[in-house]
């Protein structure tokens, strides 16, 4: 079956001439060259014309040749448009005895070959012929009978003892896939063929030239005479219909017990799908115009053959999108439906067989039906992932990709990986079982080298005998029209996680949105709290000195807590770092002294309940330092921290050039913060030694209540002698006597604020709600104003127009601080955040007035 017309012949003891300038016989050939002097003739030209090749050699064409015959010759030769084009005319007298020859025309390396060989007077209809025979072959019901008719035409036809259609596979081994023959010779039917049986440069050469003929494999050769030109070059005969074969090939015929042969090529999208093989076992000499009917004949073929594969293709493909949209539809209504293995399975199988279904996505796992241990599927997905193929992936044999998959070869032996995520890909993952099947050969396919008279490449294979090979660690192989749907529904697959990834995002946000919302109205809310406990210890103290000094004492703690409250709250109620809260406290102090609070340690953060600990922990240090430590005179207070190999916090306070140090005669309750906070409600450590030189507290925070803040720049914090506090003393003259319209729904947020007020110098008029302050403005021009935004059910906002309308200045005050929600033209006021401070309304009232 195979033809070795181009191979390598360094080897080779015999006569180059036989396969690369030689025809068969009974035919002549003749070389000329654009103006029409004889170039190069067979050696058997003396049959037709009488004389001997070196007499022809040189000399003008038309002096042998009919001037009819030379008339039609150039009408065909001017149809030679496309390379590899052969032209025919049939029925031609020529020679002195006027036999009838049929001709074939084409072009050779610049020049003109015309090869004749005996044909008949009289040509059938050639139309008709076809044309029945493509009636039948439509008649076919599926691609077996439509193989099996196109053998059984051929074999009409032309006469062979044997007719078989051979299919190429990927891997370049032929199988018979149909066969026509006569009774009492046996059946090749379903023998396979090695790819070594018919090499790669011989497939190459049936795409040029369809038709091959053998008409007796114990002819002698005839060759081309001169075997060289005078450049040197043997004549290219790949295009000869008379093209004698390689001795190899005739070697390998005779060993078949094959004594003729013919192939027509079956070219399907431009590549050589297979041939038609014909066999005879005595020499047989098909008419040239016998052959050209069979080569339209498998031209028409190779068209139905393409048209019907298709076809095929095109409603597989639809009933794939069909499923497709399905499952779209279905997980849009059910989104862990995609996560459902089983369902899944049963979707996708329904397109591509499988016996098993794999899902990884995110790294969670799920199987449906016969899938590989859960440790190889892992092997598996990295093996994939180590591909960086973005497309669809495909294998018959797993051992190929992952090693040691022979330990589950005889469960799955095949996948096919649908990726449907980005790297690192999340996978749905098709496998198939393994395919134990007897392979049945014509010959051993692994026969080992054997060395013969034409050196180790060129020995033809002697043996035919069907042997059988027994295939293990193999699945069926997923088809190409499988792989193209695979692809079709890898991009519904996308499609379904995109949306659910973008629908997934848009739930964050709306979540994430609710939570600021509910973490702002609390925080606006405790806020509010805190501004009326402030409120009421200052509204209610007398005028004893002592209740005075505990009013302080409990206002600074409470302050110290929103301070806190604040902070953890400015990103949504997460971590805050530890530097801030030091600083903020070094802020609230240091108005009154000229002393430092010096911090240093790495970013650091703690969680919200250790933040609101260390808050008070950190406030009662800084009292007591300013009353009886450091900060009362003119001392420093050195703060360090760092994290230990188990990450625990380790925080250290030292005092240093204040007054000398006593213990404390009594334990009040702001040493019981310092002493007990951190071990109670964090599970800490705290100690604190009271030494002559200065104060030392050392402070273990566990680990799970810090992080490291890798987002702040710097490797330590190095606080700056602070300049603001929120005890900034009275200004009288800040205000002076101008007017002030404060706008408060709660009363004793509002007494609180008209007390700082008032000790500004300012006369306050004071309304609870919209209404009662528009009905002052009617009444009364002010200098400027406060609002409050949110007033029960209202907002402050129409007052704050009409302001704007009058050229009142104001500001705004709210317990969300800077996440309040402004109108547009009011996002360039000034929003103050509650509890009203001295330091937060004179900030204000500076940045109003400028």
């Amino acid at each position: 079956m195979a033809d070795f017309d181009k191979v390598d012949l360094t080897n080779c003891d015999r006569e180059p001439i036989h396969l690369l300038g030689a025809i068969q016989q009974p035919g002549f050939l003749i070389a000329v060259s654009t103006d029409w002097i004889i170039a190069r003739v067979s050696n058997n030209i003396r049959d037709l014309l009488g004389m001997a090749p070196a007499d022809l050699i040189g000399t003008p064409l038309p002096d042998y040749v009919s001037a009819n015959f030379l008339h039609d010759l150039r009408n065909r030769i001017s149809l030679l448009a496309e390379p590899d084009m052969v032209e025919r005319l049939f029925a031609c007298p020529l020679g002195p005895s006027g036999q009838i020859y049929d001709v074939a025309v084409h072009f050779s390396d610049g020049q003109i070959i015309i090869e004749a060989e005996p044909g008949t007077a009289a040509g059938g209809d050639s139309t008709n012929a076809v044309r029945a025979m493509m009636s039948r072959l439509d008649r076919t019901k599926d691609l077996t009978a439509f193989y099996r008719e196109g053998a059984r035409q051929v074999r009409a036809l032309l006469g062979y003892d044997r007719v078989m259609v051979y299919k190429f596979a990927a891997t370049g081994a032929g199988a018979v896939v149909a066969e026509a023959c006569k009774p009492g010779i046996g059946s090749f039917l379903g023998l396979n063929y090695p790819a070594s049986d018919i090499p790669k440069q011989a497939r190459a050469l049936y795409k040029r030239n369809l038709v091959r003929v053998i008409r007796d494999v114990n002819a002698e050769p005839v060759p081309i005479v001169p075997s060289i030109d005078g450049a040197g070059k043997r004549i290219d005969l790949s295009l000869s219909i008379l093209r004698s074969v390689s001795p190899i090939h005739i070697e390998y015929l005779k060993n078949m017990g094959v004594a003729a042969s013919l192939s027509i090529s079956i070219i399907v999208n431009d590549e050589l799908w297979g041939l038609f093989a014909c066999h005879h076992y005595a020499p047989r000499a098909p008419t040239f115009e016998r052959r050209s009917v069979c080569e339209l004949f498998a031209e028409m073929f190779a068209m139905r053959l393409e048209s019907r594969e298709r076809r095929l293709i095109s409603e597989y493909e639809q009933r794939a999108r069909d499923i497709s949209d399905q499952l779209l539809g279905a997980v849009a209504s059910d989104e862990t439906l995609l996560q459902d293995p089983d369902w899944l399975g049963d979707i996708l199988t329904s397109a591509i067989p499988a016996d098993g279904v794999g899902v990884w996505i995110n790294g969670n796992y799920a199987f449906s039906g016969i899938v590989p241990p859960t440790e190889d599927f892992r092997r598996i997905v990295r093996a994939l992932n180590a591909l960086a193929a973005g497309r669809v992936y495909t294998t018959d044999h797993i051992g190929g990709l992952v090693d040691g998959a022979h330990a589950f070869a005889d469960q799955v032996a095949g996948l096919l990986a649908i990726p449907i995520s980005r790297s690192p890909r999340d996978y749905v993952i098709l496998f198939r079982r393994e395919l134990k099947q007897s392979v049945r050969w014509a010959g051993d396919p692994h026969k080992p080298i054997e060395y013969g008279p034409n050196g180790p490449r060129l020995t033809p294979r002697e043996s035919f005998a069907e042997w059988q090979e027994t295939v293990e660690g193999h699945a069926e192989p997923f088809t190409p029209s499988q792989i193209r749907v695979a692809e079709t529904l890898r991009a519904t697959l996308i499609e379904v996680v995109l949306r659910l990834a973008d629908e997934a995002a848009a739930e964050r946000r709306v979540s994430t949105a609710r939570q600021e919302m509910l973490i702002a109205e609390l925080n606006h809310r405790v806020r509010n709290i805190l501004g009326v406990i402030r409120g009421l210890i200052r509204q209610s103290q007398p005028d004893s000195p002592e209740v005075q000094e505990f009013v302080r004492l409990v206002d600074g703690r409470i302050h110290a807590l929103a301070r806190a409250h604040n902070q953890i709250t400015d990103d949504h109620w997460g971590p805050a770092p530890l530097g801030a809260l030091i600083e903020a406290e070094a802020a609230a102090f240091a108005a009154d002294r000229q002393s430092a609070i010096l911090a240093e340690g790495e970013p650091t953060l703690l969680n919200p309940q250790a933040y609101s600990t260390m808050a008070l922990v950190i406030h009662e240090l800084v009292t007591n330092s300013t009353k009886y430590g450091s900060l009362s005179g003119e001392g420093e207070v050195h703060i360090g921290w760092s994290r230990d190999d188990s990450g625990d916090l380790t925080l250290v306070w030292q005092e240093v050039g204040g007054p000398p140090v006593t213990p404390p005669r009594r334990k009040g309750f702001g040493t019981t913060i310092v002493n007990r906070s951190v071990p109670y409600d964090l599970g800490g450590k705290a100690r604190i030694d009271y030494a002559v030189d200065g104060v030392r507290a050392t402070f273990v925070i566990p680990a799970r209540h810090v992080s490291e803040a890798r987002n702040l720049q710097g490797s330590a914090i190095q606080l700056p002698k602070p300049t603001v506090s929120s005890q900034k003393a009275v200004d009288p003259t800040l205000i002076g006597q101008k007017s002030v319209l404060l706008v408060e729904d709660s009363l004793i947020i509002a007494l609180d604020a008209e007390d700082i007020l008032n000790r500004f110098g300012a006369s306050v008029s004071t309304a609870s709600t919209p209404e009662a302050a528009h009905d002052l403005l009617d009444n009364s021009r002010f200098d400027f104003a406060i609002l409050d935004i949110n007033l029960g059910d209202q907002t402050s906002f129409g007052v704050a127009d009409r302001l704007r309308e009058l050229g009142t200045s104001y500001f705004f005050a709210s317990g969300y601080g800077e996440q309040a929600s402004l109108p547009m033209e009011h996002r360039s006021a000034t929003v103050v955040q509650k509890p009203y401070t001295t330091h937060n309304i004179a900030k204000a009232i500076e940045e109003v007035f400028g």
